[in-house]
């Protein structure tokens, strides 16, 4: 017997209807898994259907795991005769099992996105298209997008208007044939060739109709256009679909998904009885109440409104920095209050926008002794176009670092071969050299002299300014900018953040010194002690969150521009689905929230000064504990950034004797419009400073 009993009304009530179309709408915390997985129990235990009929979907292996497991647990190993999967690998059986019919041998391989990374780059060279003007992971990402939203070549032909689309065009209608002639399939192709095995063949969907007469749809606000299609034409003739989802949880439009198919089920089975599961389990009233509070200003939306049994629980912490230092601080020290309140660090998460925004917190963290991980990512200095960027600043100020120079020496590729990289290599051992030294000739002297002339102009430049001659002169920015998609814009704002950290050093020491930078840097980058310790705060985006839960949650940056993003500011849709996403944020917490923002942020080198998002706004006022910077704070934050730089110009001249906080007694030896060099005594050495910044003063 399967025991319904233990679940509430609406719970126990979407478990017994089994017949005709169901939609159940579950709000965050609700306990649809276990709803999902009693239902399916329950069709097997009592009303007796083969385990065979039933066809449950979900999004990620992990939880196509997890409802696996449920159901064993349930009903036994019965369970393993029922087909719980994701979309994919339900499409990948489909093929297997009728591979013919598409044309297809029975041997077919599937490519991954490499693979097909490959064939495109091969494609655009027998079309002798220049890939630097055609980024080959912009056109395979607008081929994916085409396959998705059911777009085939024929079709993409009518929209194809600019160079770059006709070329896309004509790359996409290639890449099909290569594929078919190889005997291959993309992950687009599992969800795209189901549907023409469908279209083309209506006894074998007959077949699959008779088959899965009980169909359960897991997250149904994440399925793009060819998930909604398929299910659509599997459930046409029993129309036992059951699908589960939150439209208040739909964040992943950039991937596809369309939300609006949840809000229509209605319309697709006029017959659907609608559920709705608003009793939480996992939060607090107060931060129900703040999320509720929140998302009831979405225009597109079913209305539900979560509550809970767990009492009043705290107030909504809201710290008000100074600046994003001041605010990562904060985060730093409670993290360390609730771990000597016995809080286990593996309780607590940092959530932010956007993955730059790790930097300070990861930086506070290593101040406080407080053990993370980057959940979903790496670690900001561990990120490859960080390294990269610090490769080329260590060539820059010693062309005798090898690693550094095999590094970047064809980053971007400039059409040196592993094969040139090891003549050199050779050569250079047997002279005795570096390996910048032993080049002489080739593309390789062109890198040569992109060093040297960085080397140059590095003499008279800020750091800041350096790193934006280096992101331009090497191409570092030009590629990603022309790779056009969503992994190349967070490339290309972790490049940008590391400014801040360049203008932060500038502001803070007054010193240009790349030695001192990349000394100060790599005590930073350098420390892992953690690596092993499961016992870490969690750190990531809001899109990474989705599907997880912790005691004590942190929600920085709650700043127009940031949270919501600049790119949804104009458009009502994207400031939607930023709703959505900070709705998302709020219902992770199990015990308490923490929200804050910054007065003022450097982020991506720039200054800015962000009013507080409006979602603090839509909060209800009562909820929440308001926090400002201490007096004494805002004084030295006032120290370490306003008053650093001299409004008043200070005339100096080579041979002037000078005193620096940190370095003592100097003596001027270079002076240029806004630098100085200034030769300390020893171990200091000559360090090039910032002409009017108040660490310096004449003697």
């Amino acid at each position: 017997m399967i025991n319904v009993e233990k679940l509430n009304k609406e719970q126990k009530e979407a478990v017994l209807t089994t017949e005709g179309p169901l939609l159940i709408l579950a709000g965050a915390g609700s306990g649809k898994t276990k709803v999902l997985t009693t239902r399916i129990a329950y069709l097997v235990e009592e009303k007796h259907v083969s385990p065979y009929q039933i066809l449950a979907i979900t999004f990620t292996n992990k939880a196509a795991k997890e409802m696996k497991e449920r159901v064993t647990s349930l009903i036994g190993d019965i369970a393993h005769a029922i087909q719980i999967s994701t979309f994919h690998s339900f499409g990948l059986r489909l093929l297997r099992e009728n591979y013919e019919y598409l044309g297809y041998d029975k041997n077919f391989t599937i490519m991954d996105s490499d693979d097909s990374l490959t064939v495109i780059k091969r494609i655009l060279k027998e079309l002798n298209y220049d890939p630097k003007e055609y980024n080959p992971h912009s056109i395979k990402n607008k081929i994916s997008g085409c396959k998705n939203e059911m777009i085939s070549p024929e079709n993409y032909e009518r929209y194809a208007a600019t160079d770059f689309e006709k070329v896309v065009l004509e790359v996409y209608k290639k890449y099909k044939k290569t594929l078919k002639k190889n005997n291959a399939v993309d992950f687009d192709d599992l969800l795209i060739l189901p549907l023409e095995l469908f279209n083309k063949n209506k006894d074998i969907l007959q077949k699959y109709q008779e088959k899965f007469k009980y169909i359960l749809i897991d997250e149904y606000q994440d399925t793009n256009e060819a998930q909604y299609i398929l299910t659509k034409m599997l459930s046409a003739k029993y129309r036992n679909i059951c699908v589960v989802g939150d439209e208040n949880q739909s964040i992943y439009s950039f991937r596809g998904a369309n939300y609006r198919n949840i809000l229509n089920f209605e319309k697709d089975y006029e017959e659907a009885k609608v559920i709705k599961l608003e009793q939480n389990y996992r939060s607090t009233s107060t931060i129900l109440d703040a999320a509720n509070s929140v998302i009831k200003n979405n225009q597109n939306r079913k209305e539900k409104n979560l509550w809970s049994t767990k009492g009043l629980g705290d107030k909504i912490t809201y710290y008000r920095a100074d600046n994003e230092k001041d605010e990562a601080n904060f985060v730093g020290r409670e993290a360390r209050k609730l771990a000597n309140d016995g809080v286990s660090y593996q309780e607590i998460a940092v959530l932010y926008r956007t993955n730059a925004q790790s930097r300070t917190v990861e930086e506070a963290f290593l101040k406080e002794n407080v053990p993370y991980k980057v959940v979903g990512g790496t670690s900001f200095y561990n990120r490859k176009e960080i390294k990269d960027l610090l490769a080329y600043l260590k060539l820059i100020h010693n062309d005798r670092d090898n690693i550094s120079l095999q590094r970047v020496i064809n980053t971007p590729k400039r059409g040196i071969g592993l094969r040139t990289i090891e003549a050199i290599q050779e050569k250079a051992d047997a002279e005795e050299k570096s390996m910048y030294e032993a080049i002489e000739t080739g593309k390789e002297l062109l890198f040569k002299n992109l060093i040297e002339d960085l080397k140059r102009v590095s003499e008279n430049l800020t750091l800041t300014e350096l790193v934006d001659k280096v992101l331009d002169a090497s191409g570092l920015k030009k590629e990603l900018q022309e790779e056009k998609s969503l992994e190349a814009d967070i490339r290309l704002e972790n490049l940008e953040e590391f400014k801040s950290i360049t203008k932060q050093f500038e502001e803070e020491y007054g010193v240009i010194s790349l030695e001192d930078f990349l000394l100060e840097t790599s005590l930073v980058s350098d420390k892992d002690e953690y690596t092993n310790d499961v016992n870490r705060v969690s750190l990531m985006t809001v899109h990474s969150v989705k599907g997880l839960e912790y005691d004590y949650v942190f929600t920085v940056g709650l700043e127009e521009g940031i949270f919501p993003h600049m790119n949804s500011l104009m458009d009502s849709q994207e400031l939607e689905e930023e709703r959505r996403l900070c709705y998302v944020a709020i219902t992770r917490a199990k015990e308490k929230l923490y929200i804050s923002n910054a007065r003022r942020r450097t982020l991506f080198g720039k200054d800015q000064i962000n009013p507080p998002s409006r979602f603090i706004a839509e909060i209800d006022q009562d909820l929440i504990d308001n926090k400002q910077a201490t007096p004494k704070e805002e004084k030295e934050i006032k120290i370490n950034k306003e008053d650093k730089i001299r409004k008043e110009a200070v005339n100096y001249a080579v041979g002037d004797y000078v005193y620096h906080e940190v370095f003592g007694a100097g003596r001027v030896v270079e002076v240029t419009n806004t630098l100085l060099s200034i030769a300390f005594k020893s171990p200091h050495g000559i360090k090039k400073l910032m002409k009017n910044h108040k660490s310096i003063s004449k003697v």
